[in-house]
């Protein structure tokens, strides 16, 4: 299969920052009700101007491995690095850096046809050897540098060479149909070879991490802020953007604002152009006032819970299967949500090519829920928290971080299994500690509230369970033949149209067995802008690319 060919930044320093004093007078919003729309008018693009973004938190590492996926510093990366090729919110996929590329009819083999002209900030250009140094770290890693694979990047892969400065070639132990869609994962970022080769306490540095995007490091403060100055230079984006040579704005600074109210107070009173994950609730009320507020879906796993099969009570089908079937998701839209968010059919959103519904294993039904953990042997008490054997049903909730409205929805979750004779605690965590604490297989952690972005549903199968080095979400290993078999159906299909019947048997047990226990299908990424801002455009992970943005007078 083809598809058809279609100087040195100058180094960070700790500078202080332009928005040092933003928000130092400002007030809280008033009002909010359900909703939310998205509008943008037009006009023709303007050069320059300075869009200040806030953001809820900025992580631990820039470590680009470590930090890439990150739902708050993947925005950071997406303007600092390219990727081969680019992903649009529909899946499709299109060149960038790889203009085209050939796959062998087994998928096990593919060349990568690369731009002439790219390069990094600092002058060295992205050619064949620079892309295999990137290919390498993406699939292995390097822990003894404390560096991480990237989760999702496929675990067959066997290496790649240069075969000229443009051509690379990619070997896989099995079939890989997910390998190019991946290549536009948000934590497939070309990096410089020269900084993947630098320790790990050298990436940490942001100032140290070279990149070949339409933005370089101004300067940087950790856990404050970022500012980023266009690259007067670049001039390789993706067609499918519609736009060529350097960014509009002249910067692009992420400052780091935890409270929620205090980023959209800035917005509103036009301290601020960009507040990221305001609450839900709030968004039509902005939208009414001539904000443009943005709830765009990513490809990607719904947000759920990830059962550890290995830990009481959910060591127990039965348990799990009540679990599934005792929570009322639509209580949990109509509660929490507005109508930008979607009930879950699956454990993987509705948009991602091969999905497809599973929604009547999700109807609530109470009575089926007790049934099932009579079965069990569970016995309601006197409190109307059930036991079994001197042993409560009880277990723990903690809260994902990375989703604003998570401890809403888990608070609703506790008090709808109260009523089943559940005793649920909450225990909510920071990012950084729930990143140390919170893990699957995690004796402790008997289920993991979790949500991520991916490009091709080939990709599930490395999460399921532990073979070929998977992440083994439910703690199974490779003790479920059924479900080892589907994951290995999935991920070694050669065409879609092989992988997708798989896809979708493999859908159906998962919910059946309650591995994995969807809430809703998730729109992890909100955005609310300022009328003044243009151009804006999201990818298929759903983050915001201001690269094509301008500031209207």
């Amino acid at each position: 299969m083809t598809i058809p060919r279609s100087p040195r930044r100058p180094r960070a320093g700790r500078a202080t920052t332009a928005a040092a004093g933003l928000l130092a007078t400002l007030m809280v919003a008033a009002g909010c009700s359900a909703g939310g729309a998205q509008s943008q008018a037009g006009g023709e693009p303007q050069e320059g101007g300075d869009l200040v973004f806030l953001i809820d938190s900025l992580g631990p590492t820039w470590i680009p491995n470590n930090s890439s996926i990150s739902s708050f510093q993947g925005h950071i990366w997406g303007h600092l690095t390219d990727k081969l090729v680019y992903v649009d919110e529909n899946g499709a996929v299109s060149p960038w850096v790889a203009e085209s590329w050939d796959q062998n009819e087994d998928a096990t083999q593919f060349t990568l046809h690369l731009k002439d002209g790219v390069s990094f900030s600092d002058g060295t250009p992205v050619d064949a050897e620079a892309v295999v140094a990137n290919l390498d770290i993406w699939a292995r890693g390097d822990v003894e540098r404390g560096i991480n694979p990237i989760g999702l990047f496929p675990k067959t892969y066997v290496g790649s060479q240069a075969l000229d400065d443009l051509t690379v070639q990619v070997d896989f132990d099995a079939p890989t149909l997910g390998f190019i869609p991946t290549l536009g994962y948000h934590g497939s970022i070309l990096i410089a070879p020269e900084t993947l080769a630098s320790s790990a306490e050298e990436q940490a540095d942001l100032a140290n991490d070279i990149g070949s995007g339409p933005f370089v490091v101004e300067s940087w403060t950790e856990g404050d802020e970022v500012v980023l100055k266009k690259r007067e230079d670049y001039d390789w984006a993706p067609a499918a953007l519609d736009h060529d040579g350097p960014a509009y704005l002249d910067t692009l600074t992420y400052k780091v604002v935890a409270e929620p109210s205090v980023r959209t107070s800035a917005v509103q009173s036009g301290q601020a152009q960009v507040a990221y994950n305001p609450s839900p609730q709030e968004l039509e009320f902005y939208g009414e006032q001539g904000f443009t507020v943005a709830a765009p879906r990513y490809l990607g796993f719904v947000n759920g819970y990830a059962i550890n099969t290995q830990v009481a009570p959910f060591d127990d089908v039965r348990v799990r299967q009540a679990l599934q079937v005792g929570i009322d998701r639509n209580e949990i839209l109509s509660t929490v949500y507005t109508d930008d968010w979607l009930p879950a059919e699956s454990f993987i959103q509705s948009n991602v090519p091969g999905a497809t519904d599973h929604s009547d294993a999700l109807v609530h039904d109470a009575d089926a829920a007790a049934a099932l953990l009579d079965e069990a042997g569970w016995v309601e008490g006197s409190d109307g928290v059930r036991t079994k054997d001197g042993q409560r049903l009880a277990f723990t909730l903690h809260p994902n971080p990375y989703l604003a409205t998570s401890q809403a929805v888990d608070e609703l979750v506790a008090q709808q299994l109260a009523g089943l004779g559940f005793d649920v605690d909450i225990q909510a965590y920071d990012v950084i500690t729930f990143g140390e604490r919170v893990t699957f297989a995690n004796p402790s952690i008997p289920t993991y509230e979790v949500t991520r972005s991916f490009i091709d549903a080939g990709t599930v199968a490395g999460v399921l369970t532990d073979a070929d080095n998977g992440e083994n979400w439910f703690n199974v290993g490779q003790s479920d033949p059924t479900l080892t078999g589907l994951a290995q159906d999935v991920a070694t299909a050669t065409t879609t149209e092989e992988r997708d019947p798989a896809l979708d048997e493999l859908q159906g047990y998962v919910l059946d067995q309650a591995y994995f226990v969807p809430l809703t299908q998730i729109a992890q990424r909100l955005y609310l802008q300022s009328p003044d801002v243009q151009g804006v455009t999201y990818n298929g992970v759903a983050y915001a690319n201001y690269y094509t943005a301008w500031l209207a007078e």
